[in-house]
């Protein structure tokens, strides 16, 4: 099981992720983060409870974060090829886009809006998991988690 993140935009104020999250992170075989930690504190708070941890930077991530994680990234999840982003753009044409700019992926992990969302299109699928700290528009913070199944890859957004 791989717990997926993004926007946590940590520290500030009070903000930590919520206990659920922590839980669910601990439990992880991996993470992966789509940006916006915000502060290197963040980052290692998240290695902290799961030393294995792929990640990209995203538009507010503090200058070290920026020069140590990449802005896009491609993992392989039981087999299959995951890539990672933070912004993918625009709602509108966004799942071809993402396609389009990872052709050998079979999914991409993205954040920024904070808003949660999953999209299928035949063989490809792109995740948001939302943001666990700073819901914006969202119902509700939110993670998400994937696993490998024999069928393929299986996002599931996580209520926190």
């Amino acid at each position: 099981m791989i717990a997926v993140l993004a926007d946590t935009h940590m520290p500030r104020g009070a903000r930590r992720l919520p206990e659920r999250c922590v839980e669910l992170i601990e439990a992880a075989d991996a993470v992966i983060h789509a940006g916006d930690f915000f502060a290197a504190s963040a980052l290692e708070e998240v290695q902290a409870l799961c030393p294995i941890v792929h990640a990209v930077h995203g538009n507010v991530d503090e200058a070290v974060l920026r020069r140590s994680l990449p802005a896009e990234l491609e993992v392989t999840v039981g087999g299959r090829p995951v890539a990672i982003t933070h912004d993918a753009g625009p709602a509108k044409g966004r799942l071809a886009r993402l396609r389009a700019r990872f052709p050998g992926a079979e999914a991409v992990v993205f954040g920024h809006s904070h808003l949660p969302l999953h999209e299928i299109e035949a063989d490809f699928q792109i995740f948001n998991p939302g943001s666990p700290t700073e819901r914006r528009r969202a119902p509700r913070p939110s993670m998400g988690l994937l696993n490998c199944a024999r069928t393929g890859l299986v996002f599931e957004h996580v209520w926190l």
